[in-house]
């Protein structure tokens, strides 16, 4: 079945994904790592609550990357901000194995990593308020108009997250593609529990905490503006 074949579903059998599943070749280090060090980086699926602070061996404020690509930046931020832990989700095994290639090299000790859909999950296995921030860089911006309902930032998923996120807790989101920044923005200034943490309607400048990666250089090359959005659960 086709990403486009689940239009065709009674609504309840329907749940429309914010990804297309594109493996790409694992490379054999890649594939060793899932070998090797899923057991100590890893987070299996069960759909049920997760105890994050038997995953971690600490209690600790917790940021949530959804979607971290290569993990250059995940790993970066989690080098540089130990006092924290961090989790990502990223479906893509030939990325998760690159980061925790990168996370055993330094012998990380503050991350955890899902292979599996954010959305899931977010339902199922963060308790309410378990988080401290969540990240959502770059995400697909699915730019045909017959596939903005696949985008990611919905008003739905946006009210899942605020009920996942601690009092005054952060989402950033950025993307690199205008028409998605403007979506972003609409439905974030809509969206009950969140205020915008710069002005209503603004845009943030960037972060020092967002690493520029290669994807983000990529897009600067093909004349693509970036925008950053900062809003806080009210």
């Amino acid at each position: 079945m086709t990403a486009d074949d689940t239009d065709n579903l009674p609504a309840h059998l329907r749940r429309i994904r914010s990804f297309v599943l594109r493996e790409g070749r694992m490379t054999p280090a890649q594939q060793r790592a899932f070998d090797t060090l899923w057991s100590r980086y890893g987070l299996d699926y069960t759909g049920t609550p997760r105890d994050l602070d038997a995953s971690f061996g600490r209690s600790a404020p917790r940021v949530l990357e959804i979607g971290f690509g290569n993990g250059e930046a995940l790993a970066w931020a989690s080098e540089h901000d130990p006092a924290r832990d961090y989790l990502g989700v990223e479906v893509h095994g030939p990325g998760v194995g690159r980061l925790m290639n990168a996370l055993a090299a330094r012998d990380a000790g503050n991350v955890r990593i899902y292979k599996h859909d954010a959305v899931e999950v977010l339902e199922h296995e963060i308790a309410v308020s378990a988080l401290s921030e969540v990240r959502i860089w770059f995400p697909d911006p699915w730019h045909k108009k017959r596939h903005h309902k696949r985008r990611l930032v919905q008003p739905e998923f946006v009210a899942l997250l605020a009920s996942r996120m601690a009092p005054d807790g952060l989402l950033h989101l950025a993307t690199d593609w205008q028409p998605y920044a403007e979506h972003m923005l609409e439905v974030m200034e809509a969206a009950p529990g969140w205020r915008n943490a710069i002005a209503p309607g603004a845009y943030a400048d960037k972060p020092e905490w967002r690493i520029e990666t290669h994807f983000e250089r990529r897009g600067l090359k093909l004349g693509h503006g970036v925008r950053d959005l900062l809003y806080r659960k009210a």
